[in-house]
């Protein structure tokens, strides 16, 4: 049984369809990397989830319980968390403040994220935790977003283009931030037009393509298949 199920999803922005059928499973301790173009549906498919842009057909099923049509908040309780793109941080909050005001246990009994784990997931927060969000950089407000998200104590993550608009090097970074929240066990649905980035993290990838699925399969069956990158991802 996947930990999320969605079956022929269609979304709209008033008349206009971004979405036409999307269907695709998450499993548990599993990251799924949702690949394609800008413009493709990614970020919609992500929202469409977490109840920020409500889907007019299909079904969302979240640990075998239908959430389509809830309210994010309500999304949210059921357990699970959203990081966007522009990572929506509290910008007159400081870093820590910002860890405070996402801080929930777990929706288990247990609380799998404290501050010091996720401090121990990103280390070089630590040295900033008094300064003010707005005041950070862009790859630190990433990570900050990020673990702001896991102090919710999520059982699942969505993470909407990670690496758009960060420096190669702090694209590695947080790579290998990310390499050890898979280890750690968490679940996670990423969209990302960086293959590199996704495939080097994800166990299976999908690729969207003018709101529908192209392609299913292993970071190694699309490598396999230069033709789709081609057709699909390269601008």
């Amino acid at each position: 049984m996947p930990l999320l199920e969605v079956r022929n999803l269609e979304t709209a922005y008033g008349r206009s369809q971004v979405l036409f059928g999307i269907s695709l499973d998450v499993g548990a301790g599993e990251v799924v990397a949702l690949l394609g173009r800008n413009g493709a549906g990614k970020t919609t498919t992500l929202s469409s989830v977490m109840g920020l842009v409500p889907a007019r057909a299909g079904s969302i099923r979240f640990k075998d319980a239908e959430i389509r049509g809830a309210e994010p908040y309500q999304t949210c309780r059921a357990g699970l968390g959203f990081v966007p793109e522009d990572c929506r941080l509290f910008t007159g909050l400081t870093v820590a403040e910002n860890f405070e005001a996402a801080r929930l246990p777990g929706r288990s009994g247990e609380t799998r994220w404290t501050l010091d784990h996720v401090l121990e997931l990103f280390p070089d927060v630590k040295t900033f935790l008094d300064r003010r969000a707005g005041a950070l950089s862009g790859g630190q407000q990433r990570m900050v977003a990020i673990a702001r998200t896991l102090m919710g104590n999520p059982e699942m993550i969505l993470l909407d283009e990670p690496s758009e608009g960060l420096a190669p090097l702090v694209v590695d970074a947080l790579l290998k931030r990310l390499k050890a929240l898979k280890a750690a066990g968490q679940t996670v649905l990423i969209s990302e037009q960086n293959l590199r980035f996704a495939t080097e993290l994800a166990d299976r990838v999908y690729i969207i393509e003018k709101g529908e699925i192209r392609f299913e399969g292993t970071p190694a069956d699309l490598s396999a298949q230069p033709e789709l990158r081609q057709k699909y991802l390269m601008v």
